[in-house]
């Protein structure tokens, strides 16, 4: 097991994924295809789990890291948020599928009753590259200001005048006097496969992809 994340055996498949929201959605799916964790991932403090499945291997790890255990192959598959993909610059995997689950929106908030800043526009995000890109594909120069939480307390603080942040309901924005202005990209779980292992395994994982697709609601192909 220690020497599992370098051991490219071609009967072996190991996924990355993360504690959160999107393990919680995944259990069920992953259940449905045969996949089940043998230990209870809320108690267990191991990083790599076992499964139902002979051969297939979850590791647990933080959802940022995720791509990057894929594209370096430590991992074959992961799941991560399109939110995560976007921030990354990596070319070394494939995004096939979107699993459907988890979902959520990337917006553009400010305050309900802002005003336009005489400096130069700052906006608070834990989504620098996402954000940076997307002003500037309108011809806006902004500051962005980068944050790792609680994002509706920066233009209450005056350190922002607008966020970039993930909204599911919106009530935490309208609790803090705040509304979504724009949508800058509609967000879920992406199953994502490393290059190298969807040649060298590319039975194994056509199958996983295959039943993942069985059993999913709505199909959707995944998008570069």
């Amino acid at each position: 097991m220690n020497d599992l994340l370098s051991n490219r055996q071609r009967d072996t498949l190991v996924i990355a994924v993360s504690k959160g929201r999107i393990l919680d959605t995944l259990l069920p799916l992953l259940a449905r295809i045969g996949i089940e964790p043998v230990e209870d991932l809320n108690t267990s403090r191991k990083l790599i789990i076992g499964t139902s499945r002979p051969g297939v291997y979850l590791v647990i790890i933080r959802a940022t890291d995720v791509p990057t255990y894929v594209e370096y192959g430590a991992a074959d598959l992961g799941v991560a948020g399109k939110d995560v993909l976007l921030e990354c610059a990596g070319d070394g995997f494939y995004e096939p599928l979107d699993l459907g689950i988890a979902r959520c929106r990337l917006v553009v908030a400010a305050p309900a009753e802002g005003t336009a800043p005489a400096r130069r526009l700052r906006v608070a995000t834990k989504y620098e590259k996402t954000t940076r890109d997307w002003f500037m594909q309108r011809g806006i120069q902004a500051e962005v200001i980068k944050l790792y939480g609680s994002m509706e307390l920066a233009p209450l603080a005056g350190l922002a005048d607008k966020i970039v942040d993930l909204v599911e309901t919106g009530n935490t924005l309208r609790a803090n006097g705040l509304v979504a202005e724009e949508t800058i990209c509609e967000i879920s779980a992406r199953l994502i496969v490393n290059k190298a292992a969807m040649k060298v395994k590319h039975e194994r994982v056509t199958e996983l992809l295959n039943a993942f697709r069985d059993v999913m609601p709505t199909q959707a192909e995944g998008s570069a």
